[in-house]
């Protein structure tokens, strides 16, 4: 008897949506980086467990949004958390309620939906303050479960499985049973390069970033050749991703590359480019042009 759930990751930027999304798959299928809102897209993420397939939907870090992309992001969580079969609600073991947090208990409210409140880097806090995290969150909303995990280490997430089993409701599958995402590989391969960006660069640079993969084909031989196009929102910027002597985009082309190598599990030449497109975050047809429709 086959089963599925469609499970929305929801909570504020850098709480670890996404290294629980790889963690839960066992395979990097959301970049992941030290700086807040990485992730600007919902991501779908399948996890088969015996005959129940869970679809995990990684979304954006809620945020104020300051540009067209932020409204975008901030919308993309909105609407994941509803006609979901459960939202997972990540947060830091604090014991206190942020406005990011409010907003999206505000929007649990909305939506009625079932929800679990998964507490994440219980690695780095004494377990008595879990505690007073827990009465917190449940004084606030009434939550179906409360699950102490740590993402990083894998504590905990046997325990978040076995509680989401009880939202998988009996029917087909909604993917093959050997996928693990449904984004294409090049979009993979174009997010790969931009979680270099973010672990490269400083400050606002990155976040003005975007990557589009223009070539990608195989040879004969095996070897994937693969373009990609940087794009950054002044000319300065483009100075600093190059780098002295192209030093920056050369580092930043060797890590990403040894990234995609890894995920299409074949030899890969990457060549990128670096270009200026002004104020993309803030126009709606850029915004279309690099995969972030309208809603």
């Amino acid at each position: 008897m086959t089963k599925a759930a469609m499970i929305t990751i929801c909570g504020r930027p850098n709480v670890g949506k996404s290294t629980l999304t790889n963690a839960l798959v066992g395979e990097k299928v959301a970049i992941v980086s030290p700086k807040p809102q990485t992730t600007r897209n919902r991501i779908t993420a399948i996890v088969q467990r015996g005959e129940t397939q869970f679809v995990l939907l990684d979304t954006p870090g809620i945020h104020k949004p300051r540009t067209k992309l932020g409204s975008y992001m901030v919308s993309v969580v909105n609407e994941s958390v509803a006609d979901v079969d459960c939202v997972v609600m990540m947060v830091e073991p604090v014991a206190s309620i942020g406005a990011q947090e409010q907003a999206l208990l505000d929007r649990l409210r909305e939506t009625e939906s079932p929800a679990v409140l998964v507490i994440n880097k219980i690695d780095s806090v004494e377990k008595s303050r879990l505690l007073e995290v827990i009465a917190v969150y449940s004084a606030a909303y009434d939550f179906d479960a409360v699950i102490p995990v740590s993402a990083k280490t894998g504590d905990g997430l046997e325990l978040l499985m076995d509680e989401l089993e009880k939202y998988a409701v009996e029917g087909p599958h909604f993917f093959p049973d050997d996928m693990m995402t449904d984004q294409p590989e090049r979009q993979i391969c174009a997010e790969l390069v931009r979680e270099k960006l973010l672990r490269c660069l400083d400050k606002e640079i990155p976040h003005g970033t975007a990557v589009e993969v223009t070539k990608f084909s195989e040879r004969e031989n095996g070897v994937v050749d693969i373009d990609v196009t940087i794009y950054c929102e002044k000319e300065s910027h483009k100075g600093m991703i190059i780098g002295k002597h192209g030093s920056m985009l050369k580092k930043i082309g060797e890590l990403a590359r040894e990234d995609i190598e890894s995920f299409l599990g074949a030899k890969v030449f990457l060549q990128t480019w670096v270009k200026v497109r002004e104020n993309w975050r803030d126009s709606a047809a850029q915004l279309r042009n690099f995969g972030y429709e309208d809603r």
